[in-house]
């Protein structure tokens, strides 16, 4: 009897009591849609258990600003584009890219034809609808390249400060407005607008891409080898999810409405949004591209007098999480 007990204790010894999984809280840059399935997928299927760890996905929204909201404590990772992040960084946010899961920019801006515009050099004289909240980086960098104001008159644009909807081009306030590839640019042909009356100029296209949801930490959880550990075990079940969602497109929009506490969001919307998002991801393993982030940098710090940073940046970038992938 005492053996046996003696036995049992050993067991219990050699393999403990179950581990408490890792919390980690995530801050996505939009409200729960397609753009972030690959997160709700590594959820739902288990992939972040299987790395132990307990993720909490809070979604964003209009006036919701990630670097904010990790700098107050509110989230240990979050998703934000590049321009965004970069330029928070530079005015103190000491915000770092652990990885870089889209690998292509979604941002277009897309024009009524009827305008008569067809090339960038149209828009000179032009009402052009633009985000802000950190979005209108990108769209200042290619004026600036352009070498067209954006403080309106016959030989610049008029910014129009576009809210995250289509209306300005569909109640004709704007001849051009922005949208994604993946989302407002189907608003658009959902208002009844053919895709043949609409001419579009995607960022890629110009030359003048940066890169977008991307993910980061502030540096000083870097020093912690724990956090480094955790954030790689986050990424890896994060691509797994990404590379289901791309297998399993339907089943990733499923679980995107699934997490939908709004329910504003349709099963059409969301399984065109998965697919088109899925484009954006195909190529990333994760690991940030040295030559998309310097093409980033150099688009933004093309600004003339008023670049979007003003310097090229230091310590931004961080392979000390890819490294252990």
């Amino acid at each position: 009897m005492k053996r046996t007990l003696l036995a049992a204790a050993a067991l219990a010894f050699a393999f403990g009591p179950a581990q408490a999984a890792d919390d980690i809280t995530l801050q996505l840059k939009w409200v729960t849609q397609g753009q972030f399935a690959g997160y709700y997928v590594a959820k739902d299927k288990g992939f972040y258990e299987e790395e132990g760890l307990n993720v909490t996905i809070k979604p964003g929204g209009p006036d919701m600003a990630p670097p904010q909201v990790i700098a107050g404590g509110g989230a240990d990772v979050i998703i934000d584009w590049m321009p965004a992040a970069l330029a928070s960084r530079e005015r103190g946010v000491p915000l770092v890219n652990i990885a870089q899961p889209f690998k292509k920019s979604g941002m277009m801006l897309v024009c009524l034809k009827e305008t008569g515009i067809t090339k960038p050099e149209d828009f000179r004289g032009r009402t052009l609808g633009v985000w802000f909240f950190g979005n209108e980086y990108p769209f200042l960098s290619w004026m600036s390249k352009l070498g067209i104001p954006t403080e309106g008159g016959a030989d610049g644009v008029t910014v129009l400060k576009q809210g995250f909807n289509v209306d300005p081009l569909l109640q004709k306030q704007a001849d051009c407005i922005s949208t994604m590839t993946y989302n407002e640019y189907w608003q658009v042909i959902d208002a009844g607008i053919p895709e043949s009356d609409l001419v579009v100029f995607k960022y890629e296209d110009q030359g003048v891409a940066t890169l977008e949801d991307g993910l980061y930490v502030m540096e000083e959880s870097l020093n912690d080898p724990a956090f480094v550990d955790k954030m790689a075990r986050f990424v890896r079940a994060t691509m797994k999810g990404w590379a289901y969602s791309r297998d399993n497109p339907d089943e990733a929009a499923d679980i995107v409405l699934e997490n939908d506490a709004t329910g504003a969001q349709t099963e059409k919307h969301q399984k065109r949004m998965v697919r088109e998002v899925n484009k954006l991801t195909e190529g990333s393993d994760g690991r940030l591209d040295m030559e998309d982030y310097q093409r980033t940098v150099n688009t933004l710090l093309s600004g003339g007098s008023d670049p979007v940073i003003s310097k090229e940046p230091v310590g931004a970038t961080s392979t000390a999480v890819t490294d252990k992938l």
